[in-house]
């Protein structure tokens, strides 16, 4: 059995949120830049990752367990 994360995408990319983003299978070893690649996420989209909580980037591994959170860049005025 795969290895399984968590997935919270936000605002603009919520869209994109797979049907079993609770219990997400990964390889193991995959980066959080594999991962937005499988989502089909285009990356000009990804602002800010977050792995349990803490600020990283798409370069990181991911392993079992892992919360994942994608956040757009945001705009405003």
């Amino acid at each position: 059995m795969n290895p399984t994360i968590e997935i919270k995408l936000y605002a603009t990319l919520l869209p994109f949120t797979p049907a079993n983003a609770s219990c997400y299978p990964i390889e193991s070893g995959i980066s959080i830049a594999k991962l937005i690649e499988e989502l089909k996420i285009p990356k000009d989209q990804v602002k800010l990752v977050f792995s349990n909580g803490v600020k990283c980037d798409l370069k990181t591994p991911i392993k079992a367990g892992d919360r994942i959170g994608v956040f757009p860049p945001v705009g405003g005025g």
